[in-house]
């Protein structure tokens, strides 16, 4: 561009007079004009460029005499007039207008209307409206524009009262004021004035079947579509890009087939933004094969098609397919570079997302705020926290931390990299807040633990969505307070928000804690109720919650009638399985889920060996832990090594689990050691108990139940002198045992009870029913086992003890709670103890009901006088 050569050609035109000879000012004009158009595009951009444009104080006004001369003069400001449009350029529409009215031409309507337009498109509407009245003749098309400004403005009641006063209005007129109403979602308006203007193009449906659409009435949108073929109307691109985005909405594949036949029959295919548009349909309800077949067939592609192609494969999980296209693009903006990091970030594979983010920056291509935001969850992934204070150094240093979700981006990373104090300072200091990050500080503060902290946010929060709820129920239930999950659900119920998924998952993960069965049912049947029992998260969410909620059989009932299962909803069943102890039953089901094609997991192993653990199948454990290297391909992690521990343990081969452990490829944990120090309590082998103590005492000296198993164990053996030292060393080290503490649940409301527990309402009934079952016990041949008794005390004091053990006083309550014959469940947070074993086997004899207790071990089935767990556990 060379400013300098169209100054001059300018200046030729607007010098021309009439006594230059006719053929070479219609040279000089011509080739001028034509130059104009090429080049006036980027000099009418710089308003100083134009002033030096027009200081022609030699020509005043337009030549009189020469109709051709003023004709092409006003061309001239025609042209240079368009451009300013193009390039919204004010400041040279100014200074345009100002030379328009030294030369006279004021009065050009064509140019009156063309300055209205300029005024309008440049957003100075105030200009625009002055002009507009000055006209000498107001034409249809100054109408139209000065219309189209307010309307497209936002300025509807303006719009109103021009639309209202125009002598005439056509059908440019009617849709100006229809896409004014629809722009800012006064659909009723629109349609009052849809349905009654006198005609309609394909511009006016296609604005009212794009009002529909944005505003989330897909329905209406597509049935205004289908009329609008009735009518005779032909649409055109813009249309189809309308209603295939709102078929996408829908995820409406059968609509989407027969307005895709239409494409093809219309000639529409080859145009690059309907196959845009076919591509991100696809995309969006999964398709992606297809969406890569109308891809593939396009004769034309821009930037977008590769980009959303791009993406979809990321979104879908199929990184490499994304991997291979995105190299394969021409041409790469931020936008495909953002897709291929948010992709990798979304689907857990963060270090390759930051690694590309370097690429990105190596390449010279800068970041914007979508790209920071997935960068930002990538390290949030990783627990990255140096890496992510790297990012917010860059952040702030280009100034976007102002943004509202590289903010709740931000606070995020903060919070699941486990530094709260920064999380909060984001949070605090962001200029502004959506629901997003506060909704990241409750999910932080209940990573961290900080329920309270949590809960605190929650209840300042401006507005809520059901996001927010979510949150902070999963704190809850997260958390050991799973009460206060269900009490929040219930609250969150009343106040008219209707759960999802996310929501149901942390209910029924919070029935599960506490056993809470009938109030699982009744999550259950909302489920049935809102359609989502179809779910595989759901279906696996309940199937783990009647596990653990003691009913077996209403698990195994879920899981046969899952329409869709996957490895998580087969393992949860093992897993369930196993925790009932049967342990047959459970690699049954791991040989059906290979049958079907399943391949299993490490936390499927885990669910596996832990049958075999609670079942004393030794031979088969150890057959499935070598086959899981050699057949799966599967690395053993300490889990399934402790695993092994326990299955030894439990078996009696307590010297064989102690070599084990020393063998082990890694430093044995804390949960390795107090696996072999309670099959030392139970087998009673002080020995190896010391040792093992010992060990936890420098891993985790403040843990309780080493103290509490070692004195057991001593105590087990009568060493009464050693018991007194242990509970000496816990008083000097401040180390409290953990209460016993047993829970059930009747109609809805759970009920919790201590060791000797004197504050429930009904604590006479319930000391009135203990004597009773400890007479019938008696009778029957029952004997207290008097060793559980850690305290050197009297015969008589020690049996007392023992008959107000938690569960005890938990099982009393359900038989004074419950109808007669209904089974009684019961869960412990510590392991059960050998007498009580022993004395609910005798009460369920004596009152003829099943007693199902889930303790810190296992499940214990007790019917007729026998224990499921057959006396091993």
């Amino acid at each position: 561009m060379n400013p300098l050569r169209l100054h001059l050609s300018l200046k030729a035109i607007f010098q021309t007079q009439t006594h230059v000879l006719a053929f070479c000012k219609k040279s000089v004009i011509s080739f001028s004009t034509a130059y104009l158009q090429q080049e006036s595009r980027s000099v009418v951009t710089s308003p100083e460029a134009l002033s030096d444009l027009y200081p022609l104080k030699q020509f005043k006004q337009a030549p009189d005499s020469d109709p051709q001369g003023a004709r092409s003069y006003s061309d001239v400001y025609f042209t240079v007039l368009q451009e300013c449009i193009r390039t919204k350029a004010l400041a040279g529409g100014r200074i345009v207008h100002a030379h328009i009215i030294k030369t006279g031409f004021q009065t050009n309507l064509l140019l009156g209307s063309k300055l209205v337009i300029m005024y309008v498109k440049c957003r100075s509407l105030e200009d625009a409206g002055q002009v507009f009245e000055k006209l000498p003749e107001q034409t249809l098309v100054s109408w139209n524009a000065i219309l189209a400004g307010y309307a497209q403005n936002g300025r509807l009641e303006d719009a109103r009262q021009v639309f209202d006063k125009m002598p005439e209005r056509n059908v440019v007129s009617w849709t100006a004021m229809i896409a004014g109403f629809v722009q800012e979602a006064r659909l009723e308006e629109a349609r009052q004035l849809f349905d009654i203007m006198p005609e309609r193009n394909v511009v006016s449906w296609t604005a009212m079947i794009v009002g529909y659409s944005q505003s989330g009435y897909c329905e209406e949108s597509l049935k205004l579509f289908y009329q609008m073929q009735n009518s005779g109307t032909k649409p055109n691109s813009f249309t189809f890009n309308s209603v295939l985005s709102t078929c996408a909405n829908l995820g409406d594949l059968e609509q989407s087939n027969h307005i895709y036949g239409q494409i093809i029959k219309m000639g529409f295919e080859s145009d690059v933004s309907v196959s845009n548009a076919l591509v991100n349909l696809n995309v969006k309800v999964g398709s992606i094969d297809r969406a890569r077949q109308v891809f593939d067939k396009m004769p034309e592609r821009d930037i977008y098609s590769w980009t959303t192609m791009v993406a979809g494969y990321a979104q879908n999980g199929r990184l490499e397919d994304a991997r291979e296209l995105f190299h394969k693009m021409p041409e790469r903006n931020v936008v495909p570079w953002s897709a291929m990091i948010s992709g990798y970030s979304q689907n857990d594979d963060c270090e390759d997302a930051l690694k590309l983010f370097l690429e990105m920056q190596q390449a010279g291509v800068k970041p914007n705020e979508s790209t920071l935001s997935s960068v930002l969850s990538a390290c949030a992934g990783l627990a990255a926290l140096e890496a992510g204070k790297q990012v917010h150094t860059y952040i702030i240093k280009k100034g976007l931390e102002s943004d509202v979700f590289v903010g709740s981006a931000l606070v995020d990373m903060y919070a699941k990299s486990g530094s709260m104090d920064c999380a909060n300072a984001a949070f605090t200091t962001s200029p502004e807040r959506n629901v997003v990050s506060w909704n990241s500080m409750i999910a932080g503060y209940a990573q961290n633990g900080q329920v309270e902290d949590a809960l605190e946010i929650f209840c300042k929060m401006p507005e809520r969505n059901l996001v927010s709820w979510n949150a902070m129920i999963a704190a809850y239930s997260q958390n050991e307070r799973s009460q206060k999950a269900l009490d929040l659900f219930s609250q969150m119920q009343l106040e008219g928000w209707l759960p999802d998924q996310c929501t149901f998952t942390s209910v029924l993960s919070a029935c599960a804690n506490i056993a809470a069965m009938e109030q699982g049912k009744q999550a259950h049947a909302k489920i049935i109720e809102q359609r989502l029992v179809s779910d595989v998260f759901m279906g696996s969410a309940l199937v783990d919650m009647y596990a653990k909620c003691g009913s077996i059989e209403d698990a195994r009932h879920v899981f046969d009638k899952m329409p869709v299962r996957n490895v998580v909803s087969w393992t949860v069943m093992i897993l369930g399985y196993a925790l009932h102890g049967h342990g047959k039953t459970a690699l049954l089901l791991f040989n059906e889920m290979q049958q079907a094609g399943m391949k299993p997991n490490h936390i499927t192993f885990v669910g596996v060996l832990s049958g075999c653990s609670h079942a004393g199948l030794v031979d088969d454990g150890w057959h499935y832990f070598s086959s899981m290297n050699r057949d799966y391909c599967l690395t053993p992690t300490e889990e399934h090594y402790t695993c092994m521990v326990d299955l030894l343990c439990r078996a009696g081969r307590l010297d064989d689990a102690e070599n084990f452990i020393n063998k082990m490829p890694f430093e044995p944990d804390s949960v390795v050691w107090l696996s072999l120090l309670s099959a030392c309590k139970i087998y009673v082998n002080v020995e190896l108990g010391q040792r093992a103590a010992q060990r936890l005492f420098e891993l985790e000296a403040e843990n309780p139940s080493t103290y509490v198993m070692l004195s057991n164990i001593y105590a087990a053996a009568g060493r009464w002198e050693d018991v007194a030292k242990v509970r000496e060393m816990m008083k000097e080290r401040q180390i409290k045992k953990r209460p016993g503490c047993s829970w059930m649940e009747v109609k809805g409301e759970v009920h919790a009870f201590l060791v000797g527990d004197n504050l429930h309402p009904k604590r006479e009934e319930i000391y009135e029913m203990l004597d009773t079952l400890t007479m019938k016990m008696k009778e029957a041949g029952y004997v207290p086992d008097t060793d559980n008794v850690l305290h050197d005390v009297e015969e008589e004091l020690k049996e007392r003890i023992l008959s107000h053990h938690s569960e005890k006083l938990a099982i009393a309550f359900g038989l004074i709670s419950t109808p007669l014959g209904t089974p009684i469940r019961i869960i412990k947070n510590l392991r059960v103890c050998g007498d009580c074993h022993i004395a609910i086997k005798f009460i369920s004899k004596i009152v003829e009901r099943q007693i199902v207790v889930r303790d810190a071990s296992r499940f214990h089935h007790f019917k007729d006088g026998f224990c499921s767990c057959g006396d091993y556990w």
